[in-house]
């Protein structure tokens, strides 16, 4: 059997994980049905793998760079009772993961640790974003973690400057007070995969009327933070835009080849000398964006099949509903329900009777069209899949070990 690849974003291999294959191997037959014009065809009988769980709109950050900006501290949230009973339902229906992440930041919740004790006590992985702010929250439930569940911090500088043009936090908050109580937590339990996040922002990026702060000449001295508390490896992402109108998710639109050879110049040396700095240890991710960037075939990322295919894998449930999608977050094309949409079993058939009209009619190729696509690739791999002569049969399985989508 093949042992799933290192890779943060290798989602085909893990559709393919023993736990998970049947579904996709059920939903390659349902829609090989759908374009036969079958009326018997029915969604298959599952869940999400994975679901983004945004607890709440609050933040206390005010970063200018955020792709929720329009959509935080609107004062809603999720309650602790409608958490546990959503997270019961999708996991009668197979659901393995959770991320917490999204919207504003999951550490305000009130009831933040109980929900940690709650998700881990179903056996689910977890894993969790923050703005780091409120680690000891964190460092209260660090002996629940176990291995492959991760803590990954977003703080897009090295300096201390940067990081506070970054984020804008308040109460006197700290790169370096952050990265000390990350080693601390990482300390409590080693069996956690601490990660550094860095969204590289250029020079000429615009948010509000205002210029961002470019930190892509602080990525070398971002690796050596990272080495230095501990961390187990640094996240490198390009930085994205909604955009005005559609809400959606996009980088380089429209497209400029000139200043776009540039920036990945820029960006394309700091990340060798990053290399350098990294020691043997060190882990130095790159997002499926960034690496397209780097390759010269970004635009490519914005070529989806009609059919976003993910969308039966991984589901986003937020105070403002269901969306099929991270990118479609409080984007109306994306939203499949409302909040209780996953409450118990009959609010789930409503949800997915939703979601089943929504891979049927949603034109990926025509809404994502500007859209960078983390999930471009499994999509082309099962539509390809789907149009070609073989048996779901022939699908080879890879090992379970990672299921977040």
């Amino acid at each position: 059997m093949e042992k799933l690849r290192e890779r943060e974003h290798d989602f085909s291999a893990k559709l393919r994980q023993k736990s998970v294959v049947e579904r996709l191997r059920q939903y390659i037959t349902w829609q090989r049905a759908v374009r036969r014009s079958d009326d018997r065809a029915e969604l298959p009988p599952f869940g999400p793998v994975s679901i983004n769980l945004d607890l709440t709109s609050a933040c206390n950050f005010r970063c200018p760079h955020c792709v929720d900006s329009g959509i935080i501290n609107t004062g809603e949230t999720l309650s602790l009772d409608a958490i546990k009973q959503s997270i019961d339902t999708l996991q009668k229906k197979g659901l393995l993961s959770v991320i917490l992440i999204g919207g504003g930041e999951p550490t305000v919740h009130r009831d933040f640790e109980e929900i940690v004790r709650f998700i881990r006590n179903r056996g689910l992985q977890v894993g969790i974003a923050t703005n780091g702010s409120r680690l000891e929250r964190v460092e209260a439930v660090a002996d629940l973690l176990q291995e492959g569940d991760w803590l990954r911090l977003s703080l897009d500088a090295a300096r201390e400057d940067t990081f506070h043009k970054s984020h804008r936090p308040a109460g006197g908050i700290t790169l370096r007070g952050i990265l000390r109580n990350a080693q601390r937590v990482k300390k409590a339990n080693p069996k956690i995969s601490l990660g550094y996040s860095y969204v590289i922002v250029w020079e000429g990026i615009h948010m509000g009327g205002h210029e961002l702060a470019s930190n892509v000449g602080e990525v070398p001295e971002a690796v050596e933070k990272a080495r230095e508390y501990s961390f187990d490896y640094i996240s490198f992402k390009p930085c994205l835009l909604r955009l005005e109108g559609s809400g959606k998710e996009s980088l380089f639109d429209p497209p400029d080849p000139a200043r776009e050879a540039r920036v990945i110049s820029g960006i394309r040396e700091s990340l060798l000398e990053a290399q350098a700095r990294s020691g043997p240890d060190m882990k130095i991710l790159k997002s499926v964006n960034l690496q397209a960037m780097m390759d010269g075939k970004l635009h490519e990322l914005k070529n989806q099949p009609v059919t976003c295919h993910s969308q039966f894998f991984r589901t986003v449930l937020a105070p403002s509903g269901v969306f099929h999608c991270p990118a479609f977050r409080g984007v109306p094309q994306g939203r499949i329900a409302s909040d209780d949409g996953y409450l118990d079993e009959e609010m789930f058939g409503r949800t997915q009777a939703s979601l089943d009209a929504s891979i049927r009619s949603f034109d990926a190729r025509r809404e994502c069209s500007v859209v960078v696509c983390f999930y471009h690739h499994v999509n082309w791999w099962i539509e390809r899949f789907i149009e070609s002569p073989r048996d779901v049969s022939e699908i080879e399985v890879v090992q379970d070990n990672n299921f977040f989508l």
